[in-house]
C-alpha cells in the first residue's frame, strides 16, 4: 500500500496542501495582527482623547473634580471598562469601582494626562483598562485566527477528499494498464486497454496497445516460424531418411545421382541452420563484418553470373545496368553477396516465363545504391510493410516451392543496416517489384 502510486500521489498532494495552508495562515495571521493592532491603538487613542476632553470640560465648568465620580461611573458603565481619575498630585478623585478613592494611585493601567489646552498645566490623569467588549481589536484578532484555523482545516479535508477522488480517476487507466500488462506477461496477448484519457496517459495507452499488437503479431509469427522450420526440416530429413532406407534395403543403388540428391537435401538443412544462426547473431548484436574496400560493380557481376543458370532454367531474362566505374566501397563482400543473392532468388521465385530481372547500381550522394527490379507478380500493399519482418512470408503456403523459412529478407535488412545503409522495397501487384539497398562509400573516397 505504501508503495502504491495512489498512496504516493495522495501523500504528495497532502503535503502540498498542508504547506500551502500553513503558509497562507501564517502570512494572513501576521498581516491581520498588524492591522488589528494598528486599528486597536488608533481606537484606544480616539476613545481616550474623547474622554479627556469631556473630563477637562467638567473640570473647567465645576472648577475642580468635585462630583466627577458619577460621570466616571456612567462612562465606565457605557464602555464596560474600569476608569480611574487622579488629580494633578496623583490622588484618586474617581474610581468606577469605588475602591481606591482619595488614595494615591500606583499606576497599573495605561495613563492619559489631562492638560489645559495651549498650556503645560496638568489638571489630572485618566487611567482606562483594556476593553472586554467582544468587538474589541483583541477579540477581533482572536476570532480571525480562529476562523483562519478552522477554514484551513476544512480546506485541507475537502482538498484531501477531492485528491482521493481525482487520483482514482487519474489512475484508473494506469490500473487497467497494470492488469493488462500482467495478463500479457502470463501469455495472453489479446489484452487491450480502452481509455478516453488524453495527454500523456492517452499516449501511454496508445503505446501500450501498439506494443500488445506487436507482441501478438510476433507471437503468431513465432508460432508460424516454428511450424515453418519444422516443415522445412522435416522435408529434407524425410528425404535423406528415405534415401538411406532405400539404399539399405537395396531398392536404390548408391550411385552418383543418389549421392547428389542427398547432398542437395543436406545443403537445404545447412542453409536453414545458417540463416537461424545469422539471425541469432544479429539479435545479440554480434553479427561480425570483415570490412575492406571492394569493387561493388565486379561483385554484382559475379553474383549475377552465379544466378544466371537459375534464371535461364525458368525462362527469365536476367540483365545488368552498371556504370563503368564507381568508387570502391568498404564492405563485407560475403555478406553483401548474401544480400544480393537473396534478392535475386526472391525475384526468380516470384517471376514467370518471359519476365525480366534487372540489376542496377548508381552513386547517390555518399552512397552506392543497388537495385533488383523484376516484372513479376508483385507484392500486395498490405504485405509490403511486413516483408522485412522475421518469419513473414507473402505466400502463407508452406510449400517449399513458394519460399524458404521467411528469414532471408530479415537477415538482408540486418546486414545492410550493419553496414550503415538502408534497404527498402516498392511493388505493385501484377507489375513487379523493386528492392533497393544502399551502402555508404568509404570516408576517404568522399
Amino acid at each position: 500500500m505504501i508503495h502504491s502510486l495512489q498512496f504516493r500521489l495522495l501523500a504528495a498532494f497532502t503535503l502540498v496542501i498542508l504547506v500551502t495552508s500553513v503558509t497562507v495562515y501564517f502570512f494572513v495571521s501576521r498581516s491581520t495582527v498588524g492591522e488589528v493592532r494598528t486599528y486597536g491603538e488608533r481606537s484606544e487613542r480616539f476613545y481616550a482623547s474623547g474622554m479627556t476632553r469631556f473630563l477637562y470640560r467638567f473640570y473647567r465648568q465645576n472648577e475642580g473634580w468635585v462630583g466627577v465620580q458619577q460621570p466616571v461611573e456612567q462612562m465606565a458603565g457605557t464602555s464596560g471598562r474600569r476608569i480611574i481619575l487622579t488629580d494633578s498630585r496623583g490622588v484618586i478623585v474617581a474610581d468606577s469601582e469605588k475602591k481606591l478613592n482619595n488614595s494615591f494611585y500606583r499606576p497599573e493601567l495605561p495613563g492619559h494626562v489631562i492638560r489645559v489646552p495651549g498650556m503645560n498645566e496638568v489638571t489630572g490623569t485618566l487611567y482606562i483598562s483594556p476593553s472586554a467588549d467582544p468587538a474589541s481589536p483583541q477579540s477581533l484578532l482572536n476570532s480571525v485566527n480562529r476562523f483562519l484555523l478552522w477554514g484551513g482545516l476544512l480546506a485541507v479535508i475537502i482538498a484531501l477528499i477531492l485528491t482521493f477522488i481525482l487520483s482514482r480517476l487519474i489512475l484508473a487507466p494506469i490500473q487497467a494498464l497494470k492488469l493488462s500488462a500482467r495478463k500479457i506477461g502470463q501469455g495472453d496477448f489479446s489484452q487491450r486497454v480502452v481509455s478516453r484519457a488524453k495527454g500523456e496517459v492517452g499516449e501511454l495507452t496508445t503505446t501500450f496497445n501498439l506494443m500488445a499488437d506487436n507482441l501478438d503479431r510476433a507471437e503468431k509469427m513465432r508460432r508460424n516460424m516454428v511450424a515453418d522450420i519444422a516443415h522445412e526440416l522435416r522435408t529434407p530429413l524425410s528425404n535423406i531418411s528415405g534415401y538411406m532406407e532405400a539404399v539399405s534395403d537395396g531398392v536404390v543403388e548408391l550411385n552418383a545421382a543418389t549421392i547428389l540428391s542427398l547432398k542437395e537435401e543436406a545443403s537445404l538443412l545447412s542453409r536453414l541452420v545458417e540463416e537461424l544462426q545469422d539471425l541469432s547473431l544479429s539479435d545479440a548484436g554480434q553479427l561480425k563484418l570483415f570490412l575492406q574496400e571492394e569493387d561493388i560493380v565486379r561483385l554484382i557481376r559475379q553474383i549475377v553470373a552465379r544466378m544466371q543458370s537459375k534464371a535461364d532454367l525458368k525462362g527469365l531474362t536476367l540483365s545488368v545496368k552498371l556504370p563503368d566505374k564507381v568508387p570502391p566501397v568498404r564492405l563485407d563482400a560475403r555478406r553483401i553477396s548474401q544480400v544480393l543473392q537473396n534478392l535475386l532468388e526472391n525475384a526468380i521465385l516470384h517471376t514467370s516465363v518471359g519476365d525480366s530481372i534487372t540489376v542496377t547500381a548508381e552513386r547517390k550522394g555518399n552512397n552506392i545504391e543497388v537495385s533488383v527490379s523484376d516484372t513479376g507478380e508483385g507484392i500486395p500493399e498490405t504485405d509490403l510493410s511486413h516483408i522485412f519482418e522475421r518469419f513473414y512470408r507473402v505466400d502463407k503456403s508452406r510449400a517449399r516451392a513458394t519460399g524458404g523459412s521467411g528469414l532471408g529478407l530479415t537477415i538482408a535488412k540486418r546486414i545492410v543496416e550493419a553496414h550503415g545503409g538502408v534497404i527498402r522495397a516498392q511493388s505493385e501487384v501484377g507489375k513487379g517489384s523493386v528492392f533497393s539497398f544502399s551502402v555508404p562509400l568509404s570516408p576517404e573516397r568522399l
